[in-house]
């Protein structure tokens, strides 16, 4: 029988902080089992594995960051967009290591659970709609995406892993990226 108060949302809600405290790779059943005070066994009636809540982990996140990208770039366009969504991206990954991680893996989970998450769905929706000031077409767009989600990803990794040891501030090298971005997307290089 089910605890009572223990749903897969809590237990999903409770393996997205440990997380974000000690890393998604050092989640476990037994340290989210031990966080909520029940046995191992217990977390089983909810999620069918470490596997099931890493992947529910990861659409939980999606959602979180893709609401967070869905209100910083409300009513704005072009540069201003971009830099909004940009900044809100860094910000969620700052914010929520653990959470961010999971949202660069691939989810292995229950195909009907991730067909129902809005996040991931969303997030392409919102990233897409943010690139039609710049008029691309396909398959530049795809490409634009890619290169998109590869830069803020990568520097997002590098800063959390302290890889941006020059004098530099790494704000003032985001700023500039960031700008060297919108003139890239300005003035696309034809195929």
């Amino acid at each position: 029988m089910a605890r009572a108060g223990l749903t897969a949302d809590r237990v999903t809600l409770t393996g997205a902080e440990l997380a974000d405290e000690v890393g998604l790779e050092h989640v476990t059943m037994s340290a989210v089992a031990r966080r909520l005070g029940v046995k191992d066994a217990s977390l089983y009636a909810h999620v069918r594995g470490l596997e099931d809540l890493r992947g529910r982990i990861a659409l939980l996140a999606a959602d979180e960051k893709t609401i967070r990208i869905a209100e910083a770039i409300a009513g704005r366009a072009g540069k201003d967009a971009l830099v909004a969504y940009a900044n809100a991206w860094r910000d969620y990954a700052r914010d929520h290591p653990g959470r961010y991680a999971a949202t660069q893996t691939p989810v292995q989970i229950d195909p009907e659970l991730v067909a129902r998450a809005s996040g991931p769905r969303r997030a392409v929706e919102l990233t897409y709609s943010m690139l039609r000031a710049y008029a691309l077409d396909e398959p530049d767009l795809t490409d634009a995406v890619r290169l998109l989600r590869s830069t803020f990803h990568g520097f997002t990794s590098l800063e959390a892993a302290g890889g941006f040891a020059h004098s530099r501030p790494a704000e003032d090298s985001w700023v500039r990226g960031l700008d060297a971005l919108h003139t890239l997307l300005t003035h696309w290089p034809p195929s």
